[in-house]
């Protein structure tokens, strides 16, 4: 079984509990500021990554 970085699992979580808050924030027909979508895009591309060393049994 892979065991993950408690840092990558704590950084994570608290970009994600930001990413949280902006999207409860930004109400309907407010556009998305582009900070908010790199953040988006790397916690995705960080989660890939994770996922395929999972998978991979890493």
């Amino acid at each position: 079984m892979v065991q993950g970085n408690p840092r990558v699992y704590k950084a994570l979580r608290d970009q994600l509990a930001v990413v949280l808050n902006e999207l409860c924030r930004i109400e309907a027909g407010q556009g998305v500021n582009d900070e908010l979508l790199d953040t988006i895009q790397m916690i995705a591309t960080i989660l890939n990554g994770m996922q395929e060393d999972f998978a991979y049994d890493r």
